[in-house]
């Protein structure tokens, strides 16, 4: 009880000291530290908006975008600062016009844009879907799309919508809210948001987010990552690298990609959006990953230069489509944006091709939730990122500790009768030997699964087997392991059955 009351002490000592003194003046500064506190503060400026509205008066309130058409969605004369941009689109949540139709934002004059990007991955959405969340200074709520981000202006304001795709946009609606003002500090630094992509990223190479020239800070990333070569998302163990001010070594290094991202393990709770990060897109089948991460409490200030990079993969080895928006603020002149695909197609997302499958395969991943083994867990693993060809991108993964253990799988027969075995299984430097058996016999020799990388066998012919129709118990047994190998793993792709006549 008294150490209780001793902290309520304490507590209340601590808010009473927190209010202002009787007789002390007021100052602007003290309802600053809350937005909405703040509101009672006097503004300044005056008042501006455009937007789609219907200038004859009627209630055709969009603007209709041509095949090709660039429309001029605002050009101001005077200085200023956006405060809100608002937008909705018809045809919804149409993936084309999402990634190519591209909007331009251009201050005091200047011949290239400081915003150069797709409509949606501006929203911070990627692929060109449209996806609901909230964060402080964008999102997509049913059907509308919001951005907060101050964006000053000295001298003039002009932004231009490009429809580069194939599809007409039936409807742009678009507001922009702003404040007008006599002039501006002249260290007010200009909104910026750079678009980049590599579709396939560079092996070896980290993909780079942003790399700026000048005065400014780095406020944010929407990244858009997509695995080439299967399902899974090895690439989030790729790390953040930061080059500030002209360094030949980053100085800020992270701990891997979803970690930049203020999340962790793979995103395994889902979507979620929360005021600064966020992952609004994870497509278990696509491989696709779409997060965001905006500095707002932590923007990073650069006085030459920022090159803001990160790995895809532990050592860049995860073959990916990478694309994303970077924002920032920069006094100008600003550096040379990379040019947009001069095919517009390029600006689509990657679709991979369906995964081989060998004829006649029994896959191994198909076993799954079939196999019983004797120790160790089982799991299909998919085999993006090696090198090599599996049957269905994917094969079984068991992991026994030890020799002896054995895996039983129901193997398939289409009839009774007689077939030659062909196995497929896969290398590593931590797998084991094996022996295949049906029955109380062996089928086929020893297979020694060490590798020195990962790769797949291809066929194996195990021998004759005799199978009734319909399933048929055949026995994995760990025999031991290369004195080499580090472990007694096991790799199954998939078995092949060919009926002796």
């Amino acid at each position: 009880m008294i150490r209780r009351l001793t902290i309520w002490v304490f507590a209340a000592a601590a808010f009473v000291a927190a209010l202002p003194s009787l007789g002390q003046n007021y100052a602007p500064s003290d309802s600053l530290a809350s937005p909405l506190a703040g509101l009672a503060v006097p503004r300044q400026g005056t008042p501006k908006h455009e937007g789609s509205w219907d200038r004859a008066g009627g209630n055709g309130d969009a603007r209709p975008v041509a095949p090709g058409e660039t429309i001029t969605l605002m050009d101001y004369k005077g200085a200023g600062i956006v405060r809100r941009f608002w937008v909705t689109i018809a045809p919804r949540a149409e993936m084309t016009i999402h990634r190519q139709a591209i909007l331009r934002m251009y201050w005091d004059g200047e011949a290239t844009p400081s915003v150069e990007t797709p409509i949606g991955d501006f929203f911070g959405v990627g692929f060109g879907e449209q996806k609901d969340y909230t964060s402080l200074p964008l999102n997509e709520m049913s059907g509308g799309y919001n951005c907060y981000w101050p964006m000053p202006f000295h001298r003039s304001a002009r932004w231009t919508l490009t429809n580069l795709s194939k599809k007409k946009i039936d409807a742009f609606y678009y507001n922009i809210d702003f404040t007008a003002y006599k002039s501006l500090p002249k260290d007010l630094r200009h909104f910026h948001a750079q678009w980049r992509r590599e579709n396939p990223t560079t092996k070896d190479k980290n993909y780079t987010i942003l790399d700026a020239a000048g005065q400014g800070h780095f406020v944010g990333v929407a990244l858009f990552m997509q695995n080439r070569r299967g399902r899974g998302f090895g690439f989030l163990e790729g790390d953040e690298m930061i080059y500030v001010n002209g360094e030949e070594k980053p100085s800020i290094i992270g701990t891997g990609t979803e970690d930049y991202f203020s999340s962790g393990w793979y995103f395994d709770r889902g979507l979620y959006s929360a005021p600064f990060h966020g992952v609004t897109i994870l497509d278990t089948k696509l491989g696709r990953v779409s997060a965001y991460r905006w500095h707002i409490e932590d923007a990073m200030p650069f006085t030459k230069s920022i090159r803001v990079t990160i790995e895809h993969g532990n050592q860049n080895d995860h073959e990916a489509d990478y694309s994303s928006v970077a924002y920032f603020y920069q006094s100008e002149p600003h550096a040379p944006y990379p040019p947009l695909p001069t095919n517009p197609d390029d600006l689509l997302p990657f679709i991979p091709p369906p995964p081989v499958t060998f004829r006649g395969a029994i896959e191994g991943e198909s076993f799954v939730g079939k196999a019983k083994a004797t120790e160790g867990p089982i799991e299909a693993q998919g085999t993006e990122g090696f090198e090599g060809q599996w049957s269905g991108g994917s094969h079984l993964w068991w992991r026994p500790g030890k020799e002896g253990a054995e895996l039983t799988i129901p193997l398939p027969a289409p009839a009774e009768g007689d077939y030659d075995l062909i196995g497929y299984f896969t290398r590593a430097k931590d797998y084991a030997k094996i022996q295949v058996r049906a029955g109380d016999q062996n089928v086929g020799s020893e297979v020694d699964l060490y590798g020195p990388d990962v790769r797949p066998t291809g066929p194996i012919g195990l021998g004759r087997v005799s199978l009734k129709q319909g399933d048929n118990a055949l026995v994995i047994r760990v025999t031991g392991k290369d004195e080499k190998s580090t472990g007694y793993l096991v790799g199954i792709d998939a078995f092949v059955l060919k009926a002796v006549k």
